[in-house]
């Protein structure tokens, strides 16, 4: 296939406003469970996962948390400025989430005209006084520098004061029940502005279950940017800018994985473009020689060499890592999954139900091809719910 020639087009369909689902279900774990096995498709419950799972799989999660990312100021002339924390600054997550003083952020703000440069906005919070100023203007997004008195930590003052950010399609206003249920039960590392979706139907008692009965599970990070919600608005795919994210895994679950190969399952499309985009770096690494790669391009994937098995990129990458003296290897990821990528890892995915003209969609035809009309016209016509807080399919080729 041509990636060339895809159209954006190709990836719509009509998706009702009715059939999103805007609250979760009371037990996430009784959602639907839409299972797609050699082009075959069925309805069953997520509870039921288990029965729907290989022999001797390992389920791979992202364990990324939500930050309460939105703050909302208010000026003197009462006009309300809202501030969306997108990523830290020139500091890593760790750093601007421990900060007891100072920090800048990649925000997006609402009301930016009335934001004027070099205004100070102030907020009460904590004991303290948040001041927030423009520090720069950028292309995508502006850069926030936030200052405060007194020793508690930037991530204080977002737990206090801070929204959890809820997608816009959602279309309301974020609740109190919103910061249990947009996280995942095995959310551990903050910085991501958007949940793991895919993850939300578990319940501790089922990830027990699912180790008792001889399912291997794995966990790497993926911290989520606001960049997963942006539709494809280029008529060719290939000319849509695929956001980065960060990806974090520790040479433990690298080591896990290399040994279960034709066995790894991935529970969300995060999950998924992390260990596809491990497979690129340990590529990329070996390919041009410099060990300190930290970036998979948009490209990469489709100009790369393919030499590698998924066991040797893995391989390769714990000898770095040993090498270093490093326990984790930690890169950006631009890669865009579509029609015509060739798979290293996975061998499965469970996903939830993705936007008309998502790149997610895309990732979705390329694993399981034009399979994902049938897919979604089949939810469709069985009352699934859609999209974040929506039903779930398993897919297996």
């Amino acid at each position: 296939m041509n990636r060339e020639q895809l159209q954006s087009k190709e990836f719509f369909y009509d998706l009702p406003d009715e059939r999103i689902a805007k609250y979760p279900l009371k037990n996430r774990n009784l959602s639907k469970l839409l299972t797609y096995k050699n082009g075959a498709i069925e309805t069953d419950v997520f509870s039921n996962l288990r029965a729907h799972l290989p022999e001797g799989s390992i389920l791979v999660f992202n364990d990324t948390k939500v930050l309460a990312a939105r703050l909302y100021f208010q000026r003197k002339t009462g006009a309300k400025i809202e501030i969306f924390c997108l990523e830290p600054f020139e500091q890593t997550v760790e750093q601007a989430l421990t900060a007891k003083r100072e920090c800048k952020w990649q925000c997006l703000v609402g009301n930016l005209k009335r934001f004027k440069d070099g205004e100070v906005l102030e907020l009460a919070i904590a004991g303290t006084i948040l001041r927030a100023r423009i520090s720069e203007k950028r292309a995508t997004n502006v850069v926030i520098y936030f200052e405060w008195d007194g020793g508690i930590e930037f991530s204080e003052i977002l737990n206090e004061a801070g929204e959890i950010p809820l997608p816009p399609y959602l279309n309301r206003k974020t609740e109190l029940a919103d910061q249990e249920n947009y996280q995942t039960v095995y959310a551990k590392n903050e910085g991501a502005v958007a949940a793991p979706t895919a993850g939300l139907h578990f319940l501790d008692s089922q990830l027990e279950d699912l180790q008792q009965s001889g399912i291997d599970l794995a966990y790497l990070t993926l911290f989520v940017g606001a960049g997963t919600f942006r539709s494809v608005k280029a008529d060719k795919l290939v000319d849509h800018d695929m956001h980065q994210e960060r990806i974090v895994i520790d040479k433990a679950t690298i080591e896990q994985l290399a040994l279960k190969q034709d066995k790894i399952i991935c529970v969300g499309t995060t999950s998924l473009r992390s260990l596809e985009s491990l497979y690129w770096i340990a590529v990329k690494m070996k390919y041009t020689g410099n060990l300190n790669e930290n970036l998979v391009t948009q490209e990469d994937a489709y100009q790369l060499p393919k030499e590698l098995s998924w066991k040797e990129a893995c391989h390769f990458l714990v000898q770095v890592l040993e090498k270093s003296g490093e326990i984790k290897i930690d890169f950006h990821s631009a890669l865009f999954i579509m029609p015509g990528y060739e798979w290293k890892a996975i061998n499965g995915l469970i996903t939830n139900f993705h936007q008309p003209k998502s790149t997610l969609l895309a990732l979705v035809s390329s694993w399981i091809g034009e399979d994902w009309h049938k897919v979604y016209d089949y939810a469709l016509n069985n009352d699934f719910r859609f999209l974040s807080y929506g039903d779930s399919s398993i897919l297996l080729k």
